[in-house]
């Protein structure tokens, strides 16, 4: 019988060992999986390399790990928000090294990871200093260089429900990179607001097939999450944000 569900989030990221790279999803807060990356912060691994969109939020989920000085390397397209002050303030000491990453050739590069593709050749970057050193070719009098699969050894996603197979339905843009990062990773780990019975999941809503998924957890109810909406966040001189759609 296939079953990938564990009983909690602890179970969901055991075994992320030292120097693991490790997926994030998520664009800001909507679809990251918070209670995964709190996991992963009780867990201890170290010297990790993180691939996400972001650099973290506040002083929670991301931020927090970073905090800790727990990612030895971030790659990301967007290291500094309005919130991001973790991750500024390790970058400005030296303490944290960054690969900054176009968010097209991030995506692209983690879907060509999952999808068994070598390399592509891309316009985006090409003359900046985020492609020196890189291989350029012209192609129909265009130049274009090369980019290369990110490649994980796990995957930390957050989903909406899922069932016990693994497949996978997300909350609108809280889908954003799921998907290509489930394909994209060793081990895939799943956290959802709810587990359902086989056959309950319209088959032509699955977003993530299971055979994508290794560990699926339910986490329920969120104290930060009411009705589909953001609270609690803050911003740099801690003033409460307004409640947030989180899509």
């Amino acid at each position: 019988m296939i079953d990938r569900t564990v009983a909690d989030v602890t179970e969901a990221v055991a075994g992320i060992e030292d120097g693991s790279t490790v997926l994030v999803g998520g664009f800001g807060r909507a679809g990251q999986p918070v209670e995964l990356i709190d996991a992963l912060i009780a867990q201890g691994a170290r010297d990790l390399t993180i691939v996400s969109n972001n650099a973290g939020n506040g002083d929670v989920g991301l931020a927090a790990l970073l905090a800790l000085r727990r990612v030895r390397r971030v790659i990301c397209s967007f290291p500094r928000q309005v919130d991001s002050w973790v991750f500024d303030e390790l970058y400005r000491a030296g303490e944290i090294e960054l690969e900054l990453v176009p968010q097209g050739n991030l995506a692209e590069r983690i879907r060509a990871a999952g999808a068994g593709i070598g390399g592509f050749f891309t316009p985006t970057g090409v003359g900046t200093d985020l492609t020196a050193g890189k291989e350029e070719r012209v192609i129909d009098g265009r130049r274009y260089v090369l980019e290369h699969p990110i490649k994980a050894d796990y995957g930390l996603i957050s989903a909406l429900r899922a069932d016990r197979w693994g497949n996978l339905v997300y909350r609108e843009t809280a889908r954003n990179f799921g998907p290509i990062m489930a394909t994209a990773a060793t081990t895939t780990i799943v956290q959802v607001d709810e587990i359902v019975d086989l056959g309950q999941l319209d088959p032509e809503a699955v977003v993530t097939p299971g055979i994508f998924v290794d560990r699926v957890v339910a986490v329920g109810s969120r104290p930060w999450l009411e009705d589909g909406r953001f609270v609690g966040g803050v911003d740099l001189e801690g003033t409460p944000l307004p409640t947030q759609e989180a899509s």
